[in-house]
């Protein structure tokens, strides 16, 4: 595919994440998002966690500093224009995520891919927002997106084949291995799967039957999991899994999404997980201990 230049809508973790996969890649990347100051903390972010690895000895420091001269940021949403390729990753709401693709469907180039990063929003919906729907598909990075393998990528009812080979394609070039839903369905197969799983675990620690370390533990030693759940929701962000489970329960009305109080809870309160330094564990210290609940 000759993609050259690809904009990605949305500088949080995800979409910081995705930005550097791209220019690791040899591609230009370009970060779009509302204030600078969340441009530049991503730029910030990305560039501390290859200097990390710099001290690790599995990148050089040119390396880097060549990396990071691939992406640009910007406010300005008509950077999408001229563009090869589109990934949203916006806040998990399908109303903002239409407000979006509306705007950038004039923008893009005719038969430029438009893809959502979404876990648990409706892609049919949000690609009723453009007048060539066709070109709408759902292409999932898993967290952290420069370390996971998997992108999964779901149609929508409106998708064309083309656009899924086109993706599924892109995916490869990226260096990733593509699995392919035969529809779509909320938060598609991995999510929908983990998303229970996530749940059950908070639902766990608020029952009291196990301290957030013994779930972990538990989960690691008797599931073989890499990391542990109370963990994975750290560092996904609380607030990005109420989001999933509330969809996932509203839209499914089954009793394994319904998020708990205590998630509920601990998002009003701030504790977001480690991109703000507290959520099931307090980062402030290393290594991190539980959080007072």
């Amino acid at each position: 595919m000759d993609i050259k230049k690809v904009i990605v809508l949305g500088a949080g973790t995800m979409g910081s994440g995705i930005a550097q996969v791209v220019a690791q890649k040899g591609i230009q990347a370009v970060l779009v998002d509302v204030k600078k100051d969340i441009l530049q903390g991503a730029l910030n972010k990305v560039e501390k966690g290859m200097l990390r690895r710099v001290e690790k000895g599995k990148m050089t420091k040119e390396q880097v500093q060549d990396i990071m001269s691939r992406i640009t940021v910007t406010t300005d949403i008509e950077a999408v224009s001229g563009c090869d390729f589109v990934i949203e990753a916006v806040l998990e709401d399908v109303e903002l995520k239409k407000e979006v693709f509306s705007r950038i469907d004039s923008l893009s180039g005719k038969g430029i891919i438009l893809a959502t990063n979404t876990t648990a929003c409706s892609i049919s919906e949000i690609a009723s927002a453009v007048k060539n729907p066709e070109r709408v598909i759902g292409m999932h990075f898993f967290n952290p997106p420069m370390v996971m393998r998997l992108v999964e990528i779901m149609p929508a009812l409106q998708t064309a084949p083309e656009t899924v080979d086109r993706t599924r394609s892109f995916a490869e070039v990226l260096g990733k291995e593509p699995v392919i839903t035969v529809k779509e369905g909320i938060a598609g197969i991995a999510s929908r799967v983990l998303a229970a799983l996530l749940n059950e675990a908070v639902w766990v620690l608020e029952e009291g039957i196990g301290t957030a370390e013994d779930i972990d533990k538990a989960m690691k030693l008797g599931a073989n999991q890499p990391m542990g759940p109370l963990e994975l929701i750290d560092l996904i962000g609380l607030d990005i899994h109420l989001a999933k489970t509330e969809t996932l329960y509203s839209k499914l009305g089954d009793a394994r999404y319904r998020p708990c109080y205590l998630l509920k809870k601990m998002v009003a309160a701030g504790y977001l997980g480690r991109k703000v330094g507290k959520g099931f564990y307090d980062y402030s210290q290393n290594p991190p201990v539980p959080t007072r609940l």
